[in-house]
């Protein structure tokens, strides 16, 4: 029996190998990664996690050891700094979401700054720790913490983000995402496991937390050491979009503001995103209980509790990628939330008993590793949801949107400060030690998070888009890119086929009824009749797509798109407000006059915003913007950030003249736009006889 168990072992181990041998250059079918990048992929966030946990400790923020205790800065004091770097920081925001959707530099979207901001990050942050600040004047401290972190801010601003976009954008396929941002956050999460067990063991050993040498002697080493292996492992990585193969047209900010603003699910993330705050209060009570509980005398236990605790990361690493294909994205948020609230509202109870504190923590971590995870994965899903509905790929200017956000953080970011420093906690930390205080503060820090995770659960009640219906999605971002690059003669037969799977696949699911479960007890016969109806409604999407010129509102689209073709670019639209009342009368009883009337709606606004451009402008005034200048910009090389700079502002200005041309012109491109659309779908069978054609050929070798 025993060694029956043996081979059983030695079979399965032998199996894995050669499966990660098979798959190691080339992704299973289906797939885009093959094992190889997952590995460099694993191995660059091992790096990133490794270089920021220096940058990550220097927060302007009360419960931040480094700024706080050991250089010794008031609570309210940090959150006003912190709202000046806020605001300074709002234009550098604009301009790097901007640049992240219309730079020119080599090596992809968002690679390129994950290869050159790591340097600029790790010399800062080191010179940050080496400042004397023992010998300088509390305004004087506060000045130059606060210009280094602004520094900071500014590249890790571009490294961070980069970092989040890029793993949104290595694969289309949203359960291989997940897939492989589970198994490389296994890899990566040994960094803060290692330094979270390795640094407060040292501290305690010699001179804290709360004390800046700590920092001076343990960090530089720490994130060099990362920054090497994050240059090694993002060489080897790439990113994945489905876009057609034409050169991307530059997006001016304001036009795709607009468009962004109309994203359901992004207000969704980011109204729960507001109110993240003030469930975030409880975070500093397993360290403070560890440093200042007793009188500081467990505060080397701090980096064995920290890894063990940790621990509970790994086992959610492993398992969201089956959470996320039993429960949903949507329902794991929630449930997670939920459980978070329990948890806090016991931690109310038992926060003096440190073994229990530790037991809560660990339960917390493994919870909120799955939140975190899934966090990163329903804004990539909200970006592809985006580019279905309008057409257009947005990934950086999503950011500005966010100003909102950091707008309320002004004054939400004043609670925590507020309640310390009436707490009587300013610039004396030492203040901690004394239970009374301690105690009374973590009791409310407690009721505030709690408070603040059920805000946060609110949101997500809202949000509906499901893994199938992404999934369908991404089927008709391939349908179209696959008409669109067979029209300018750039399709390939890989894509042909992709495309065409899900074609088929919608075509032989289009029409029919769901299944009811109802009285169906054997699984295999459950499970079958889920899948078929998750492609019945996926179906349903693809097919609406494909056959959107052929259905009623289709063909009042298209008939709407000759007369206003006819009118010529430029056209007074004299009656556009009387088009729009006449609109709005349409009746909406059924889903297909629902579409006819949105879509009337939306051309008489168009119409209505041209009208009054060529009123205000005046008719004589309005000319074509030259495209060989734009092109003249964009075919420029950026050698350097300057540079780069430089290109940004002709190429603005040249944009601002085309954006105003645009719309007054938009009533007849968008015409032009959807005509050619309908061209580019009425070629369907000939794509459809070249699969077929490419098959046989195939099944033939």
């Amino acid at each position: 029996m025993e060694n029956e168990e043996k081979k059983g072992i030695v079979s399965k181990a032998k199996k894995i190998i050669g499966t990660a041998k098979e798959y190691w250059t080339e992704p299973p079918k289906g797939n885009y990664i093959p094992y190889k990048e997952v590995a460099c992929i694993s191995g660059a966030g091992f790096g990133v996690h490794w270089m920021t946990l220096l940058s990550s400790v220097i927060a302007l923020d009360a419960s931040n050891f480094l700024v706080g205790a050991s250089i010794g800065l008031k609570p309210t004091d940090l959150q006003v700094m912190a709202i000046v770097a806020n605001i300074i920081g709002i234009p550098i925001g604009i301009f790097r979401a901007w640049y992240f959707d219309n730079h020119k530099l080599k090596g992809g979207k968002f690679l390129p700054f994950l290869r050159r901001c790591g340097f600029p990050i790790v010399l800062i942050a080191t010179i940050f720790v080496w400042l004397p600040y023992e010998n300088m004047e509390y305004i004087t401290k506060a000045v130059v913490v606060w210009l280094m972190y602004f520094m900071l801010s500014i590249f890790a601003g571009f490294f961070n983000e980069s970092y989040t976009y890029f793993q949104q954008i290595i694969t289309p396929n949203s359960q291989e995402r997940a897939n492989v941002m589970s198994i490389s956050q296994v890899i990566y999460s040994l960094a803060p496991t290692i330094t979270g067990l390795v640094v407060p063991l040292v501290a305690g050993l010699t001179w804290g937390l709360n004390n800046i040498w700590t920092y001076r002697v343990i960090y530089p080493p720490f994130t060099i050491f990362g920054l090497i292996v994050c240059v090694v492992f993002f060489r080897k990585v790439k990113e994945r979009l489905i876009l057609p193969k034409k050169k991307p047209e530059p997006v001016r900010m304001l036009d795709a503001l607009r468009e962004v603003a109309k994203n359901k699910y992004y207000w969704i993330i980011q109204a729960a995103g507001w109110v993240v705050f003030l469930e975030s209060g409880y975070g500093v009570i397993l360290a403070w209980s560890f440093v200042y509980g007793n009188g500081g005398e467990n505060q080397a236990a701090l980096g064995l509790a920290n890894t063990v605790i940790g621990n509970a990361s790994l086992w959610a690493m492993l398992l969201c990628p089956l959470a996320i294909k039993f429960m949903g994205k949507r329902n794991m948020l929630i449930t997670a939330n939920s459980i978070n609230i329990v948890i806090l509202l016991i931690l109310y109870f038992v926060y003096q008993n440190l073994i229990l504190v530790c037991v809560l923590w660990y339960i917390n971590t493994f919870i909120n590793t799955f939140w975190n995870i899934v966090q990163h994965q329903i804004s990539a899903d909200m970006r592809d949801y985006h580019q279905w509905k309008t057409g257009v790929r947005v990934d950086g200017l999503f950011g500005p949107l966010g100003i909102i956000g950091t707008v309320l953080g002004f004054f939400t970011g004043m609670v925590y400060p507020a309640i310390y420093e009436k707490m009587g906690l300013t610039t004396d930390y030492n203040i901690l030690y004394d239970d009374t205080v301690r105690n009374n503060l973590f009791e409310v820090l407690i009721l505030c998070s709690a408070f603040g995770a059920l805000l946060n659960l609110i949101p997500y009640i809202f949000y509906d888009l499901t893994e199938n219906k992404h999934k369908a999605y991404v089927g008709v971002l391939k349908i179209r890119a696959m008409f669109e690059n067979s029209f300018l003669g750039k399709l390939e037969d890989e894509e042909l086929e992709d495309a065409m799977s899900v074609v088929l696949e919608a075509k032989k699911y289009y029409g029919k009824d769901k299944m009811s479960l109802k009285g169906v007890s054997d699984k295999a016969e459950k499970k079958r009749i889920k899948e078929n109806n998750l492609a019945i409604e996926r179906a349903g999407i693809v097919m609406e797509d494909l056959t959107k010129f052929s259905r009623h509102a289709g063909k009042a689209r298209l008939r709407q798109a000759e007369a206003d073709r006819a009118k010529g670019l430029i056209y007074s639209y004299e009656n556009a407000k009387e088009e729009l009342k006449n609109a709005k009368k349409l009746p909406k009883n059924t889903a297909e006059e629902k579409e006819i009337r949105s879509d009337a709606i939306k051309n008489a606004h168009v119409k209505k915003r041209a009208a009054a451009l060529i009123k205000k402008y005046g008719r004589e005034n309005i000319e074509a913007p030259d495209e060989t200048v734009k092109n003249e910009i964009m075919d420029r090389e950026a050698n350097s950030f300057l540079e780069s700079i430089k290109i940004k502002r002709e190429l603005n200005r040249w944009l601002k003249k085309a954006s105003l041309y645009a719309d007054i012109t938009k009533p007849y491109t968008n015409a032009e736009s959807l005509l050619a659309q309908a061209e580019y779908y009425a070629h369907y069978e000939e794509l459809e006889k070249r699969y077929f054609e490419l098959t046989v050929k195939a099944d033939s070798q």
